[in-house]
């Protein structure tokens, strides 16, 4: 009989040990010869059946090195196209694309379980208006984030209406945790005073930024407060970590950032998507990337650089695709909780965010 290992998991749906961790009944059971070295095999003991350590990740029956395989998800997710991707790398632009579909549906797994519990005192909202196919199939991309940490809370792709915004706002609110009443900034789209009213009453700050174009440029800035009262907008501007005044600035960096990371999304680009589901998945592996992997520079404290979050406590160091590709839900589980409760014994976030 082998030796049990307690981070791993059986991934026969059929067997009474499915999916958790730490029971002991999965033991060695030696090593997988492959042409590039070899992989580590276990044994269920309740069913029986044996897998490799790959089982469950996007690198499962991968015929090329796992570093291949981050470098091309490294290479979308800073605007390289597909067709770019294929040629740098020497690949198929079928397999690339295969690629980053699992490199995708990985990332919106982790984001789901590892993105929760993050501090909400200061949210900004806004749209990136697109096209999928043709011009005239116009989709939005609404994102969140919340100024203190720099977090992407939410994100959403449709069209631009009331269902959406409260999908967005109702997402980026369930996953975090309120210490005080929070200030919400957007533009002037008015489905956010509906859905804010409706969702919070008068449990919200909520300003607007209204913008008057002319010949293709701001011509007019108008500050509107649409809920919540002065003394209450002027002592979350006094906490606020990005000025004394209304403005939706972190949010439209965040636009520019994502069309820059995602080349469906440049402007005047030849490569834009053509289904739907497409540029879903690669905004959901640029929000991954952006909010564990990639250091941000106003995140900078002494030598070190943290990522969106490292900052709001989420997790303790900056990660890699190998870290999020190869994640188990129940220990991601495990490690956001005893993250949290070493920021809980700082100061930094309620001890009601410690429950998942």
């Amino acid at each position: 009989m082998g030796k049990a290992v307690t981070d791993c998991a059986c991934p026969n749906a059929q067997c009474a040990m499915f999916g958790k961790i730490g029971k002991g009944n999965i033991v060695l059971h030696g090593f997988l010869k492959l042409k590039r070295g070899r992989r580590r095999r276990y044994r269920c003991e309740a069913c029986g059946r044996t897998f490799v350590s790959s089982v469950g990740t996007p690198y499962h029956r991968l015929k090329c090195t796992r570093a291949q395989f981050d470098r091309v998800a490294a290479l979308s997710v800073e605007g390289m196209s597909k067709s770019g991707i294929a040629r740098v790398m020497h690949l198929s632009w079928n397999t690339v694309a295969r690629w980053l579909q699992r490199a995708a549906e990985a990332a919106e797994r982790f984001s789901d379980r590892v993105l929760r519990g993050y501090m909400l005192t200061e949210l900004q909202a806004d749209e990136i208006r697109t096209f999928i196919d043709s011009k005239k199939r116009v989709q939005w991309v609404l994102a969140a984030i919340e100024v203190w940490s720099r977090l992407w809370v939410s994100l959403v792709l449709g069209r631009r209406s009331y269902r959406n915004v409260r999908r967005l706002l109702a997402d980026a609110f369930h996953r975090g945790e309120c210490g005080r009443i929070p200030l919400i900034t957007t533009d002037g789209n008015r489905y956010y005073r509906i859905v804010l009213g409706r969702l919070f009453g008068r449990g919200c700050i909520h300003g607007r930024i209204v913008k008057t174009f002319r010949k293709g440029r701001v011509s007019k800035v108008e500050r509107d407060l649409s809920i919540g009262s002065e003394w209450q907008l002027e002592e979350a501007l006094l906490y606020s970590e990005d000025s004394d005044k209304l403005n939706t600035s972190f949010v439209e960096r965040l636009n520019l950032t994502i069309r820059q990371g995602s080349a469906y999304l440049r402007r005047r680009s030849p490569a834009h998507a053509r289904q739907g589901e497409c540029l879903a998945g690669q905004l959901e592996l640029l929000r991954c990337y952006y909010n564990f992997v990639r250091p941000h520079m106003a995140l900078k404290f002494g030598r070190e650089i943290r990522t969106p979050a490292m900052q709001a406590g989420l997790v303790g160091r900056r990660l890699t695709f190998r870290d999020i590709f190869t994640a188990v839900a129940e220990f991601l589980r495990l490690m956001a909780l005893a993250i949290r409760v070493r920021c809980r014994r700082q100061g930094l976030i309620p001890r009601s965010a410690l429950a998942l």
